[in-house]
């Protein structure tokens, strides 16, 4: 067992550090603060190959494989976790792609997601009324000759407004089909009957947008399919799975930067005539913060490394996911803590952490999803 990155891992992990910290943790309070990504960090992630991590460079990506992913995810959402879910869509959305897709799709959309300059990947599979259950999903697509006709509607897209391809589920067969009759659509942002809502007023991730989305009459060619009419909930899942390994990513990112920042300041605030670094009680803290980082870590590891070498990792990923987001919520509620009404500002970074790490125990899917599918493991 090694725990050391391979040398193209450690020269993606350095690039995309060096990038977190040089480019984007300067204006993360900014961007937080603006609601807005500028193009320019999302054209520099492009050129870095970090758009398109697990890509192969034929399709114009870094082909450097899930676990130097995963390590760049750390990175970014150390320095800025809204940055960090762009990155992370757009990866998931063009490895869908180019796994899923054929090859005039995969050439069409893949290249244009990896350099970052034409807009983003999204991923349209919540509904207003089906998120966790998306067999109860509404959204249609009916033939019509060489076309998919599309009318419905998504909820919660991140990065739907600046979206250069999202990937949309739609119910192709009736309801009580459930799973089974469903497809997914590649559709262009600029698509006539694709109207894209209010950005969603939200707690945290406040630069990635998230917005609804309606198709009204969407016309779509019958070469945008996904795969096969009957493999949608299937693309689903498989490339949910590998996006929780992103997320857990992120989770990590995010509690190391309220660590390092709750660190920082133990040594610097004094009460009761000495740091309190010093006081057992913050001491005790800050060692239960480490032991959930470097767990959630090695889980996140073990997760994307079995998705490299070809293994079933389904489990692994919820596992991951699961222990991740909810120990990076721990870690930032005790950064907040250490750092006392100091941390309740945004003079400091500890409740923007905060606040971005909360979603992670809800998008791609919940806490509670996360266990069912532990559980069914277990119980097989």
């Amino acid at each position: 067992m090694n725990f050391e990155p391979t040398e193209t891992q450690a020269l993606i992990q350095r690039a995309a550090r060096d990038f977190a910290a040089r480019v984007v943790l300067p204006i993360a309070a900014e961007i937080d603060a603006r609601a807005t990504i500028p193009p320019a960090v999302v054209r520099a992630l492009g050129e870095l190959g970090l758009m398109a991590v697990n890509i192969a460079p034929e399709l114009g990506g870094s082909g450097a494989g899930v676990v130097a992913y995963a390590l760049a995810v750390q990175e970014i959402a150390r320095a800025c976790a809204s940055i960090a879910v762009t990155m992370s869509v757009t990866n998931m959305v063009g490895e869908a792609i180019a796994r899923f897709g054929t090859s005039a799709q995969a050439s069409h959309y893949c290249p244009a997601l990896a350099r970052g300059d034409e807009g983003l990947g999204c991923f349209a599979l919540s509904e207003p009324d089906a998120g966790s259950d998306p067999g109860a999903m509404v959204t249609t697509a009916r033939r019509d000759g060489a076309e998919w006709v599309l009318d419905g509607a998504k909820q919660w897209i991140s990065g739907g407004s600046a979206a250069r391809v999202l990937i949309v589920w739609a119910r192709t067969g009736p309801p009580e089909t459930g799973t089974k009759g469903i497809a997914c659509f590649l559709v262009d942002g600029n698509a006539a009957g694709l109207r894209v809502g209010r950005p969603e007023d939200k707690m945290g991730l406040r630069g990635s947008s998230t917005v609804p989305l309606e198709f009204a009459s969407c016309r779509v060619p019958a070469t945008a399919m996904l795969g096969s009419e009957n493999d949608g909930f299937k693309i689903a899942m498989m490339a949910l799975d590998g996006g929780r390994i992103g997320i857990g990513a992120q989770a990590v990112g995010i509690a190391r930067a309220a660590l390092e920042e709750s660190v920082r300041y133990a040594k610097d605030r004094r009460t009761f005539g000495a740091p309190i670094a010093e006081h057992q009680a913050i001491q005790w803290m800050l060692a239960d913060m480490q032991t959930r980082i470097d767990a959630a870590h090695l889980l996140s590891m073990r997760a994307a490394a079995m998705k490299e070498a070809g293994r079933p990792f389904s489990r692994e990923a919820a596992i991951a996911k699961l222990f991740a987001s909810e120990a990076a919520i721990a870690v930032c509620n005790s950064a907040v803590q250490i750092h006392g009404g100091y941390g309740y500002t945004r003079d400091f970074a500890a409740e923007r952490h905060l606040r971005d790490a909360r979603v992670t125990t809800i998008y791609e899917g919940t806490s509670e999803i996360q266990r069912l599918v532990i559980a069914r493991s277990a119980l097989a």
